[in-house]
């Protein structure tokens, strides 16, 4: 039986500091602030409305991290200003590794490759699309298909029995400690894309099965 490696997307593949070039024209010195809270936002009012039950679109948790950082930082941003950054936030870039490392995996018969994401099945496809990656994904699995946001427990269910494996049959490859946790819990094996050597792994939940610096590391490790 195959082995399906499930990617993450925003922060494993797709690189969410693509997003900075744009934010320094509008607002300067405080971009490494705005972005990293603007992320962190994103991830809070996701994990709220799971826990909630009071699902929305990835987007519109990250269009609302966005009008909160906003606020927060005072940086008066204008409604096209907005519009113009989360029209941005929909065509990041993939990091660097990615296609040459995808391209490896999907040479192997031994090996399934799927994007597991928080995003809506759209907005990752168009994502992966002109990011020049989507070929070497047999399937995207979304989130909104269960209307819950990882790390809720179903939504690593609903993953292999969406792709008719056991759970001990995928890895999550993941380069956020949050997700990687919640696969474990699920079990599911866990890699993590430790892309900052100065990034902390999480104090609780065990550690990941495997840890690498980058996509390519991972390919020469598991395939």
């Amino acid at each position: 039986m195959s082995t399906v490696l499930a990617f993450d997307v925003y922060g494993t593949l797709i690189d969410t500091q693509g997003i900075n070039e744009q934010l320094q024209e509008l607002v300067g010195d405080q971009t490494p602030t705005f972005s990293q809270r603007w992320r962190d936002k994103q991830l809070e009012y996701a994990f709220r409305r799971s826990l909630m039950g009071a699902y929305a679109d990835f987007s519109q948790c990250t269009r609302d991290a966005l009008e909160f950082c906003d606020r927060a930082l005072q940086t008066q941003l204008s409604d096209n200003d907005k519009d113009a950054l989360m029209a941005t936030y929909g065509r990041l870039p993939a990091f660097s590794d990615a296609a040459d490392a995808l391209a490896r995996l999907a040479d192997s018969s031994k090996l399934r490759c799927v994007a597991f994401s928080n995003g809506s099945r759209e907005a990752v496809t168009g994502l992966l699309e002109q990011a020049g990656i989507l070929e070497h994904f047999e399937d995207i699995v979304s989130v909104e298909e269960v209307m819950r946001f990882k790390p809720d427990p179903a939504v690593y269910a609903h993953l292999h029995n969406r792709l008719e494996v056991a759970a001990q049959d995928i890895w999550l490859i993941s380069s956020n400690p949050f997700d990687l946790i919640g696969a474990k819990h699920a079990g599911l094996h866990a890699a993590w894309i430790r892309r900052s050597a100065e990034a902390p792994f999480d104090t609780w939940g065990g550690d990941p099965d495997m840890t690498v610096s980058d996509l390519n590391e991972l390919v020469n490790r598991i395939a």
